[in-house]
């Protein structure tokens, strides 16, 4: 069992080691993850992953709760992270209350919120509250509806100081990291050196302080689609498939059950 990562160890690992962030939902996978990587977040794509929708944003705040309990339970020695859902900061009220309710039914250990310059202040008053936030800039899922598709920043001059001013604004709001998604790589790097908390890339290159994979794209069980950014390090959908045609077989022959299996 490795020691569980807090804000000061996520906070000294800038510079000095890449950190490792998996999506999870459920107790099982989290319990299979928590020996490998440093953070688990419950993110708002369970939706997407597992509920077949098309977008995050109709994920609510009872459900991440209870994808936050299942985590906890089956991950205690690891640094959970919980999506705030849409919605439920579009101000400095409710997204305290809101994020007071994760704390108190959840262990989450912080909050994460979608938003730059524009979020600085809900998450100032967060951070002023006890409430632990990493942040979340560049292509933002929640926003999708409104921005008409998932669409990489940082193509212009103009993108790359602004997408500088969100990480500074996020970082002197009092997060402890953020990740910065969909993002060319040079300019994600250029955020990264621009703030001193770690900035965690999905689809932003190699040159951030670390990287966040939705563990389905990652193990290959999501087969809808398929980002660019996202390396299948086993092809778990036919393993899975196989595995199942196999049991199906077994049974219908009668291979299984054997006696081994048989009280």
């Amino acid at each position: 069992m490795t020691k569980k990562m807090t804000l000061s160890s996520i906070l000294k690992a800038k510079g000095n080691k890449p950190l490792v962030m998996i999506t999870a939902y459920d107790a099982l996978f989290a319990s299979l993850f928590e020996d490998s990587c440093d953070m688990i977040l419950v993110g708002d794509s369970l939706n997407m992953s597992f509920a077949g929708k098309s977008d995050t944003i109709s994920a609510t705040l009872d459900q991440m709760i209870y994808h936050t309990n299942a985590v906890c339970s089956g991950a205690k020695n690891s640094f959970v992270i919980c999506d705030m859902p849409f919605g439920t900061y579009t101000n400095k009220d409710a997204a305290l209350k809101n994020s007071i309710k994760v704390f108190q039914e959840t262990n989450a250990d912080c909050v994460k919120i979608e938003g730059g310059i524009d979020k600085a202040g809900i998450v100032k008053h967060l951070t002023s509250n006890a409430i632990a936030v990493c942040g979340h800039i560049g292509l933002l899922p929640q926003s999708v509806r409104s921005e008409g598709g998932y669409k990489v920043k940082g193509k212009t001059n103009q993108e790359a100081l602004s997408l500088i001013a969100d990480a500074r604004a996020i970082e002197e709001a009092g997060a402890f990291c953020m990740v910065i998604e969909g993002v060319k790589a040079e300019v994600a790097e250029e955020v990264a050196k621009s703030v001193d908390i770690p900035v965690i890339g999905i689809g932003a290159g190699a040159n951030v302080d670390g990287q966040v994979l939705v563990f389905s794209d990652m193990l290959g069980l999501f087969e809808a689609f398929t980002p660019k950014f996202v390396k299948k390090y086993i092809d778990g959908a036919s393993v899975v498939r196989g595995a199942v045609q196999n049991y199906a077989d077994e049974v219908q022959t009668k291979e299984f059950p054997q006696e081994i299996h048989t009280y």
